[in-house]
Parts: C-alpha cells; sequence; structure tokens
C-alpha cells in the first residue's frame, strides 16, 4: 500500500532535522557513558504484537462508530498488521482470537505472512460469549462451570485454538476468562477454584511441549461480585498448579485504581512467571485508551522493572510476550496502534538509559531523593530521536503516523473496502 521508494521520499525531507536532534541525543548520553547506538539496537529487536481483533473500531454497550475501511477478513487483517510493520518495524507478529478469525486457507495464509514479513506468535480462545449454534451457554461460567458436559466444551474450545495454531505456527495459547458470579452465595469460591485448575490442567496436557500457556487475570467485569481469577496471586498460584509452561499474563488494564503493577512485575520476574504483557491505557478499569497516554510515568516504572530483570542475571524468566489489548472508540484504530508502539518503545529506551549504578547504589543507602531523581533524569530524557533512528533502520517511516496521513491510507482503505465494512471482535 505505501512503496519503500515512498517512505525513503518522505525520509529524506525529515532526514536533516531528525539527524540534528539524534547527534545532540548521542552526545548526550555519550556524556553519561551511554552508547546510544547500543540502546538504538535494543529498540529495533523489540517487537509488539497486533492482536487481530484491534484493527476496527471499539466500542461500548451504547454504540459504535466504525471508521470505514475496516478488515473484513482475517486476510485484510494481515495486511493491515503488515502495513503497520513496514511504518515502524516494530509489529513483526499477530496474536488470533478464536473464534473471531478462525484460519481457512493455510497455505495462502502462509504466503501471505510470508509476503508481509510477519508470524503468528499467539492463538486467544474465547469462553466470555455464547457462539451460533454452540450447544451449551456460558453464563454461568465456562471451565469452572458446575456442569461437566459445559466445562468440557470449553476446554475442548482451548484445545481447537491450539490446534489452529499450531497450523500457522503459533507457540502460545492465551486464556482469560470472564468466569466469576454476580450475587452472594452464586457459587461456592474454593469448588469454582478447583473446576478452573481442573480445566486448565485438561488444556495443558492437550499442548505441545514447547508450546506456553499464559493464564491472565482480572478483577471486576463482566461480573462484579467476584471474579474467578481476580488477581495475580491467583493466576500464579493456578500457573504453578498447572506446569512449568504456564506463565501469568498482565494485562494493563486490569487492575484495581492506583494498583502498584511495577512491583507485581518485580514479583513475577522473580518467581520467574512473568508470561506476557497487554499494553493499553486505563483511566477506569480496562482497555480504554491509548498505550501510555495519561500515565506515561506509571509506564516507565514497569519497563524499569522489566530491564532491570533482563539484567539480573539471577533472574529466570522466559522471554516475555508483549502484545497490544486496546479498544479504539474514537481514534482511527491503525493511528492508535501506531501511537501505542510509539510510546511503548520510547518508553522503553528512557528504561534503558537509567543509570543503574547510582540507582542501586541510592538503593542500598536509602537515599530516597537521589533514587528518585535518578529515574526521573531518564524519564525526562528526550529520546525520540532515538526511536525514529529505530523506525528508520528497520526500514521503516521516521514519523509512522505523519507518513500513514501522507499517503491518505484511510481513504484509500475505505476506497477498497467500503464505508460500511466493520471489523470482526467487540
Amino acid at each position: 500500500m505505501i512503496p519503500d521508494q515512498r517512505i525513503h521520499d518522505l525520509n529524506q525531507s525529515l532526514l536533516d532535522n531528525h539527524q540534528f536532534q539524534l547527534n545532540y541525543v548521542t552526545d548526550l548520553l555519550g556524556r553519561r557513558q551511554i552508547d546510544a547506538q547500543d540502546v538504538i539496537r535494543q529498540i529495533v529487536d523489540f517487537q509488539v504484537a497486533i492482536p487481530s481483533w484491534a484493527l476496527g473500531t471499539g466500542g461500548t454497550r451504547f454504540g459504535r462508530y466504525p471508521a470505514g475501511g475496516e478488515p473484513r477478513s482475517l486476510e485484510e487483517k494481515i495486511e493491515d498488521v503488515g502495513l503497520l510493520h513496514k511504518l515502524n518495524g516494530s509489529s513483526n507478529s499477530i496474536s488470533l482470537h478464536i473464534p473471531w478469525d478462525i484460519p481457512q486457507d493455510i497455505a495462502a495464509l502462509e504466503q501471505l505472512l510470508r509476503e508481509q514479513k510477519l508470524v503468528i506468535d499467539s492463538v486467544n480462545s474465547n469462553t466470555f460469549q455464547d457462539q451460533k449454534d454452540q450447544p451449551y451457554s456460558y453464563k454461568f461460567g465456562s471451565l469452572l462451570n458446575t456442569e461437566e458436559a459445559i466445562r468440557q466444551q470449553a476446554i475442548q474450545h482451548n484445545i481447537d485454538c491450539i490446534g489452529y495454531g499450531k497450523q500457522l505456527g503459533a507457540k502460545t495459547l492465551t486464556v482469560w476468562l470472564a468466569d466469576g458470579s454476580n450475587f452472594p452465595g452464586q457459587q461456592h469460591f474454593r469448588q469454582a477454584y478447583q473446576r478452573t485448575a481442573d480445566s486448565l490442567a485438561s488444556i495443558y496436557e492437550a499442548m505441545p511441549s514447547d508450546w506456553t500457556m499464559l493464564i491472565e487475570y482480572k478483577p471486576y467485569e463482566p461480573h462484579f461480585y467476584s471474579m474467578v481469577i481476580p488477581d495475580w496471586g491467583t493466576s500464579y498460584a493456578l500457573c504453578q498448579a498447572t506446569g512449568k509452561n504456564a506463565q501469568v499474563l498482565v494485562d494493563l488494564g486490569h487492575h484495581l485504581p492506583n494498583t502498584n503493577i511495577e512491583q507485581i512485575v518485580a514479583r513475577l520476574l522473580h518467581f520467574g512467571r512473568l508470561g506476557g504483557f497487554h499494553f493499553n491505557g486505563s483511566s477506569y478499569g480496562d482497555d480504554d485508551l491509548t498505550t501510555g497516554s495519561s500515565k506515561p510515568f506509571q509506564l516507565f516504572l514497569i519497563f524499569n522493572e522489566l530491564v532491570d530483570g533482563k539484567l539480573d542475571q539471577l533472574v529466570n524468566n522466559p522471554a516475555v510476550a508483549y502484545m497490544i489489548d486496546a479498544s479504539h472508540n474514537t481514534k482511527d484504530p491503525l493511528e492508535d496502534l501506531l501511537q501505542s508502539v510509539d510510546n511503548i518503545l520510547t518508553t522503553y529506551a528512557k528504561a534503558l538509559i537509567v543509570d543503574r549504578a547510582t540507582l542501586r547504589e541510592a538503593q542500598q543507602n536509602n537515599d530516597v531523593v537521589k533514587a528518585e531523581e535518578t529515574l526521573r533524569d531518564a524519564f525526562l530524557t528526550d529520546v525520540r530521536p532515538l526511536v525514529a533512528e529505530a523506525y528508520r533502520q528497520s526500514g521503516g517511516a521516521l514519523q509512522p503516523i505523519a507518513a500513514y496521513r501522507a499517503e491518505r491510507v484511510r481513504e484509500q482503505l475505505i476506497q477498497r473496502r467500503g464505508k460500511l465494512s466493520v471489523s470482526t471482535g467487540l
């Protein structure tokens, strides 16, 4: 949709100013004994998966206002993610949600993925909705349901997801449960937990040995009295009971207000059970904002723990899977995703330039002010030229959103797919 030459031409018009800014921050970091090129290389290597369900306009129970030109099939979703990856070089994988995006022609999909330089990294099961022709309802839960037939239906759905993922080379199954209760006395809490644990064990047994199961938690919604996996501790306990390839998934929107998410990240790294992240911004309860849009310092503190854990030889945690999981209610979904990736990479870059020796010394000496100022110094450093250079070195645009708009991509998509096209998903 955007030729390589066109990206090159757009970059050329920005190159002089970019080089000036890059030289400045390179010199600034050099004075701190930080190699800017090393930081850029790490940014280039950092990849954020795009979920197949995030390419259309989101909404609430009150309404949805599609932007037009939304992808109508898995093939068109792959094309959209390919466009994002071409612009930023940082989104080389797709996470599928079943049954919204059941793959059909595997050979054709594999060819399309190769053309777009993408892979399918994970599959997500859906037992939070009843599907057409589904024999049993999940109204009162799926993996925790008191009815064995309903539990088996949910277990089989997850096993089917694994099968679809295997066909396309995925290695991860993500399980998020909407299971819970709305009224006191509705559920026997201990038995509900045990049924969930037994169901997850059955799914895990059917999973290939080189796969990872990510178990996500959420304190409320859709149920407001109890959720079967309301917090990271419950998820951790289920992972411990399930097996070594079961890991905790942290969704930034799945926390009560003022929760110290960075401490949760540090704990999970310490236990070797941090499996993945779903990035978004949250003001009230879930995936309602662009990543980093309202709480950038909190996102920085989370990345500070991620980088610190990566540098610590005592931390034995597998590679963390990163993905965006957001609802784009009023923005162009593709622009929102470009913004989110940019905010994630910028925050990651800031965490990479933290003076860790000074921070450790301040922590050891209980110098509260020095420790905080060390973090603030990195957070307030403008690292955007490093991220832009990472885009350029990856073959992308120095300014991805500006390039997207210059090429009038949304207008092109509307012409090809129609004004009323609506993507599958929430």
